[in-house]
């Protein structure tokens, strides 16, 4: 089953793709944020092209815990979403994946340029792959996911 990992921004949003298997998240291309209606068309169209079946999104919670003005657009975009895909959409917490994003990042040489230019794409992947490692762990165990 493909998975689409969105991780939404203000100016750019990060996406990823994860493989048949549900194993590996990929990035994809880094898309340009517009208005909320134009993105959810976009991410629609992605899932629907890329043959995903589920959409995770990453959910900016504050640091203490609580949702802040960003995770609450968050959250209405992933509204959006089910209603015009009929996929489920899953949300699961970003902290600090921007921090472990640009640490990789650097870690692989890249300029600060490069750097730039793929950390959204390096964000959504990093959450994309937490969910599939996670639910991994559940089937392991034999837990369903909630």
């Amino acid at each position: 089953m493909r998975i689409l990992g969105i991780d939404y921004g203000d100016a750019r949003t990060g996406l990823a793709l994860s493989d048949e298997t549900g194993t590996l998240a990929s990035p994809l291309p880094t898309y340009k944020t517009q208005s909320m209606r134009k993105d959810a068309d976009y991410f629609a169209a992605l899932a629907l092209e890329k043959n995903a079946q589920k959409i995770v999104i990453g959910l900016p919670i504050n640091m203490d815990g609580t949702k802040g003005a960003r995770a609450n657009k968050t959250e209405s975009l992933g509204r959006v979403l089910e209603k015009i895909t009929g996929l489920e959409v899953i949300y699961k917490d970003e902290r600090l994946t921007t921090v472990s994003a640009q640490r990789a990042l650097t870690e692989s040489g890249l300029s600060r340029d490069k750097i730039r230019a793929n950390i959204d794409a390096a964000s959504a992947q990093i959450i994309l792959q937490s969910y599939l490692d996670k639910i991994k762990k559940e089937q392991q165990h034999g837990r369903q996911e909630p």
